[in-house]
């Protein structure tokens, strides 16, 4: 019987590939623990959340803080996901000379709908692993905002986050590492149907 293993690559053979081209432009994946990724499509709920995400977030961060959109992070397990948002903090050169890695990010945001499994098993452990201190997923299919902090270690050697709180589409909620900051909810969920 044959066995087969998947083919892991490091982040510069992910770059090198970028590169050269092998990755469609439309294409959109991303690299986790050495597995190339395909990114589930968006559909309008998805796209409408992330429309009102960005205008309401853009004027929250704006000369606090860069605000990106689907760009990569650069984490010490192998991978470079490229969540929907990430605040990270402001430096000389904008991130010129390489993604922003965990030291950098603030806050990183997920917007699921289809993607909510993946998010959820994925993504928590793969942030937590890399001390990320906040997570939220704006939970389109229970019309909700989850919200993850304190990432630590399982006796077991899984990781994950010890507080976990849900916020309601007419709720406001704090930013983190931001003492004066937060964001209405209504804004951003208001009328959107997974």
């Amino acid at each position: 019987m044959t066995t087969t293993t998947a083919r892991r690559f490091t982040l510069e053979e992910y770059h090198r590939l970028t590169e050269i081209g092998f990755f469609h432009e439309d294409e959109r994946v991303e690299l986790i623990r050495g597995e190339v990724i395909q990114m589930a499509a968006k559909g309008t709920a998805h796209t409408t959340c992330c429309r009102n995400l960005l205008r309401e977030l853009a004027k929250l961060v704006a000369n606090q803080a860069e605000l990106q959109c689907q760009d990569p992070i650069t984490l010490p397990s192998g991978s470079e996901p490229e969540p929907d948002f990430a605040v990270v903090r402001s430096i000389a050169d904008n991130y010129l000379s390489a993604h922003p890695t965990p030291k950098d990010v603030l806050l990183v945001i997920e917007i699921a709908d289809s993607s909510l499994n993946y998010d959820q098993e994925v993504k928590i452990p793969l942030y937590a692993e890399a001390g990320i201190s906040d997570y939220w997923i704006f939970n389109l299919v229970a019309q909700h905002l989850e919200c993850y902090s304190e990432p630590y270690q399982e006796l077991t050697g899984n990781f994950a986050y010890s507080v976990k709180r849900i916020f309601l589409p007419h709720q406001v909620v704090m930013l983190p590492n931001f003492a004066d900051l937060s964001l209405d909810l209504s804004r951003v969920l208001t009328q959107i149907t997974a």
